[in-house]
């Protein structure tokens, strides 16, 4: 290849976008789905290390928050996500608290203990994880949402994933998410639905 084949537009990334978070694992979920044309930052990308405000009621004004908040300081493209588990007996929680369920500054294993204390022995184990994406190009403003329905589980099973994924399991398969290979998930998890319409989006401009 000589530096004229360089140029060409086919080897160049055409976008930059800044994923607004600093989980690791959700970064390398979402990275694994897009094109090589899009180059996905991180936080640590842009050396921002505040902690981003999550201060709404629903996923989609906490996605769109943790957005504004980006890019207002940066004005650079950039997406963000919340993500939550319902579950139907708790009548909805943990929700948009899913991070923090068990506490300020709790662990998954914390947030997983709680829950399944709560459940207890109930029958009705009904749940599913919900995904929103606000996504900020050029100040305008797009969503993005996915959910996958399931149950959880009553003890923990398998050791991938992160957070609820121990304990929920889909609806029509018969592993849990954590014994899951990444690319498997990535096909019918809430955050690969959602992150499929981000992508398919980003793919029309």
């Amino acid at each position: 290849m000589d530096d004229d084949d360089r140029c060409h537009p086919i080897f160049l990334i055409f976008m930059e976008l800044i994923f607004a978070t600093n989980n690791k694992h959700k970064l390398e979920e979402i990275q694994k789905l897009l094109s090589d044309k899009i180059k996905l930052l991180s936080l640590q990308d842009i050396s921002f290390q505040e902690e981003i405000p999550e201060d709404y009621e629903t996923l989609k004004e906490n996605a769109l928050q943790k957005a504004r908040y980006i890019y207002d300081r940066y004005t650079l493209n950039c997406f963000a996500d919340d993500t939550g588990l319902e579950i139907d007996f708790l009548n909805g929680s943990p929700g948009v608290y899913s991070a923090r369920y068990a506490g300020e500054n709790c662990s998954f294993d914390d947030n997983v203990n709680k829950v399944l204390e709560e459940m207890g022995n109930t029958n009705n184990r009904a749940a599913r994880f919900r995904t929103v994406i606000a996504l900020i190009i050029d100040q305008k403003e797009y969503f993005f949402e996915g959910v996958v329905e399931g149950e959880i589980l009553r003890e923990r099973t398998g050791n991938g994933g992160f957070g609820y994924d121990p304990i929920f399991k889909p609806i029509g398969f018969n592993e849990s998410f954590a014994e899951m290979e990444m690319h498997k998930k990535n096909e019918i998890s809430h955050r690969g639905l959602a992150a499929k319409k981000l992508v398919n989006f980003l793919n029309t401009l």
